[in-house]
């Protein structure tokens, strides 16, 4: 009876936290200072139009890959208004005034800072008193227009016969809260951007205690260094060809070691290790796991308190990494991210910056539902997630009374609820499936013709 009266409890927190996100959003996006801010000239929103401020970040947020116009229709429809016809060239133009910054800020002040203030009702996941941090990046293709070209970087078509065209392609990293699936930063560059640039220009986002995990691809003496110098942990997977010291492990290729090591820069790079202010020794601590493939893993970090931090919590640990490349799947499958709704650079990063807001402002409202599915009472025999699919769907269909209507945050987040507990997905542990080889004809065929997308 106890835990069954603190689950209730809890519920009805998580719903409370809920509403006040909505209500600062509400409250946010109808800030004349935050409009100030966020279009492009003194003029723009003034004048009594279709589209306002907030509408225009409504629609942005309600992106769908049906037409424009259809868009449109159902959209005055659901706001109750006559309708009157609204043409694609007048969103064309509302869109115009807007800069994506705002997405930027809303994001920040409206759920991260609540999510993340002392005391927040959103009982923050950590492992071990640590935020899990990932960082990666992805490659995306862009509309393939001379703007978009200039501003991300062309990517050459060759074939036979030599080259034979081109397309724009961008680079995304976000930088993600593995255990609570928030987005805390996210750039958008030139694809020949590398990873271990965007990593640096990452740290700035890190807190003290956060852990970031990383991918083979970013382990480099001069990256491990800057890590070292800023205070911040990390975790980092490390290839075969990497160190001596870490070549060596693979060669006694034995699981369960934990040794702390002094390692330093090529003869190559020592020149720009010292111009850029950085030690030229750091210490380590490489890890060595087992993988169920029989695959011998090592890691470094410099977590080197082995008491604290003993070896075998480390695959547990390294393995949610795997959680940003299910976060990029959601973003760029079920959101459809490069389906952009405009052709220029700025109404990319729009739609970019809009689908990140979406995603943690799902992550917060799904919450209080997943802890239902949780602690669920008898308990099911597997446990359960919310399907994402279903919740994304919901929240883009009710987004309009969520944020432009007059209507209670408390009735809609209800509405809400009872949608996502709907279709829930199963977790079944340790099940594994074989992968098969996929011909590029049949993954084009899937992504052309099977696939499908929320709204």
């Amino acid at each position: 009876l106890l835990c069954i009266t603190l689950w209730m409890q809890e519920h009805h927190n998580g719903r409370a936290f809920s509403e006040h996100i909505i209500q600062t959003i509400r409250r946010v996006l109808g800030s004349t200072n935050f409009c100030d801010r966020h279009k492009r000239r003194p003029q723009d929103f003034t004048r009594e139009r279709h589209f306002c401020f907030m509408r225009t970040a409504v629609f942005l947020l309600q992106k769908t890959v049906r037409s424009v116009q259809l868009h449109l229709h159902e959209f005055f429809d659901r706001l109750g208004e006559p309708l009157e016809p609204v043409t694609a060239s007048a969103w064309s133009q509302a869109r115009l005034k807007l800069r994506h910054g705002a997405f930027i800020e809303l994001n920040q002040q409206a759920i991260l800072e609540p999510v993340y203030a002392v005391g927040s009702a959103f009982d923050v996941q950590r492992w071990r008193g640590h935020r899990l941090i990932g960082i990666d990046s992805s490659l995306i293709h862009l509309p393939n227009t001379e703007a978009m070209g200039q501003e991300f970087g062309w990517v050459p078509c060759q074939n036979q016969a030599g080259q034979c065209g081109r397309y724009a392609q961008g680079r995304l990293s976000v930088l993600t809260d593995l255990l609570n699936r928030m987005a805390l930063q996210t750039l958008l560059v030139g694809w020949e951007t590398g990873e271990r640039a965007l990593a640096v220009e990452h740290l700035s986002a890190l807190e003290p205690k956060d852990i970031a995990l990383l991918d083979r691809g970013f382990a480099s003496y001069e990256l491990f260094a800057r890590f070292i110098a800023r205070q911040r942990y990390f975790v980092c997977r490390c290839a075969k060809s990497g160190f001596a010291e870490v070549n060596r492990l693979f060669e006694q290729n034995q699981a369960g070691q934990s040794v702390i090591v002094e390692i330093h820069p090529s003869n190559g790079t020592v020149g720009e290790i010292r111009a850029a202010g950085l030690p030229e020794r750091i210490k380590v601590r490489l890890v060595t796991l087992r993988l169920s493939t029989g695959e011998l893993e090592v890691l470094a970090t410099n977590l080197l308190d082995e008491a604290a931090y003993e070896t075998a919590a480390f695959g547990e640990l390294y393995n949610y990494r795997w959680r940003i490349e299910t976060y990029y799947g959601l973003l760029k499958s079920r959101l459809d991210l490069e389906n952009f709704t405009g052709r220029s650079p700025e109404a990319v990063r729009q739609d970019v910056h809009a689908t990140i807001f979406l995603s943690n402002l799902e992550s917060v409202l799904t919450r209080p539902t997943q802890r239902q599915m949780t602690y669920a009472s008898p308990p099911p025999q597997h446990a359960c997630q919310v399907n994402r699919a279903v919740s994304f769907h919901a929240l883009k269909s009710h987004i309009i009374e969520l944020l432009l209507s007059q209507e209670p945050p408390q009735q809609v987040i209800q509405k809400l609820e009872g949608l996502f507990a709907g279709a829930p997905v199963t977790i079944r542990p340790n099940r594994k499936v074989a992968r098969k080889k996929t011909s590029a004809w049949r993954s084009y065929w899937f992504q052309r013709h099977v696939r499908k997308s929320v709204f």
